[in-house]
């Protein structure tokens, strides 16, 4: 008797080892390190949280329970997506003196104490 042809593979993203440093993920037939430095909001979900990924599309990854949406591109090259933004600010920001801190702290303080002679 002839064998039936045999299914499609359905899974096609697998989380396949976690260490203190991060987590192996099988896309497809490729296998990537997913460091906790690179992605540091895996770093303290459970092994339940990071196993429940799905696949989507195929560039595109999904952690429901994390609420964790990334590229396929970013776990094979996050060189290329830096966790810190390289966008400047329009206007140069700077730290408050002293003295113009005291101040907003003082101003501060007299309009919560002229706040409440009104509500009397």
């Amino acid at each position: 008797m002839p064998s039936e042809e045999r299914g499609k593979d359905t899974l096609v993203v697998e989380v396949t080892n976690v260490s203190p440093q991060g987590f192996w993920l099988l896309i497809h037939e490729n296998e990537s390190f997913v460091s906790f430095k690179d992605f540091p909001w895996f770093r303290e979900a459970s092994i339940a949280e990071l196993t429940n990924v799905k696949l989507p599309s195929a560039h595109h990854l999904h952690w429901p329970d994390l609420d964790v949406d990334l590229p396929v591109e970013s776990i094979e090259h996050p060189e290329n997506y830096p966790l810190v933004s390289q966008v400047r600010p329009a206007k140069q920001l700077r730290p408050m003196t002293a003295k113009e801190s005291a101040a907003k702290y003082r101003n501060a303080r007299v309009g919560r104490r002229g706040s409440s002679r009104t509500r009397s």
